[in-house]
């Protein structure tokens, strides 16, 4: 059921993106797309190995330059009264992320896709809602929110280079605290993903939120 293939990493033909959608869609239908294409079981799974990552200049480096991955996991989110916990599948292509959020009190499933510059949530009743400041309109929707942003940065490990950061490393020379965008990330577990050790437990924590995401399983392209 877990899937992708090459075709993702290629350009597009001229009138068609790799899902078969024609140039003029909106983004956000694009990614609902290629998600629900994921999703469906419609490829080939295939994954490849991660170079060595002997110190963290190279970790740093090489991570926050991989162009395709995908992680699948599970989530728990509490803010004040409200929260939930669930599955998540993330998928990153480049700057363009497709995340499936599912879970009960209510939440449903809802997708979360875009960039740096522009995010849509679709939530359970297909109701699509394009966001210029998700963190805050997530909180204001939901009462609670995600660093979508961040998180794919976080999630492997090392800081959104697009911010200033604090971090604190453990006894294998790797993030095990960092201090981000009003976001504190303690990264508790790393275990084998791609040849490499990868975080597994982790959290991240705002005045609001407590984010929690245990990741069951890596696969880089």
């Amino acid at each position: 059921m877990r899937t992708f293939v090459s075709a993702y990493s290629q350009r597009p033909p001229e009138n068609e993106n790799a899902a078969g959608c024609s140039r003029g869609i909106p983004l956000f239908l694009q990614l609902f797309g290629l998600l629900s294409f994921a999703l469906a079981g419609c490829a080939i799974e295939r994954g490849v190995g991660l170079p060595e990552l002997p110190d963290w200049e190279s970790r740093r480096d090489t991570l926050a330059t991989l162009s395709e991955w995908e992680f699948h996991g599970r989530i728990g989110v509490s803010a004040g009264e409200e929260g939930f916990n669930g599955k998540l599948r993330w998928w990153q292509h480049d700057d363009l992320f497709l995340a499936s959020v599912s879970g009960p009190l209510g939440v449903g499933t809802v997708k979360i896709q875009g960039n740096e510059r522009q995010v849509s949530v679709t939530d359970e009743d297909g109701e699509v809602t394009e966001m210029q400041n998700a963190e805050v309109e997530l909180q204001r929707r939901y009462g609670w929110t995600i660093p979508v942003t961040s998180l794919r940065y976080w999630a492997l490990g090392i800081p959104d280079p697009s911010s200033p950061a604090e971090t604190a490393f453990g006894a294998a020379g790797q993030v095990v605290r960092l201090e981000q965008r009003d976001w504190v990330v303690r990264i508790d577990e790393y275990r084998e993903g791609g040849g490499q050790p990868m975080p597994r437990r982790m959290s991240a924590t705002n005045r609001d939120t407590k984010v929690r995401l245990v990741i069951d399983n890596w696969i880089f392209y």
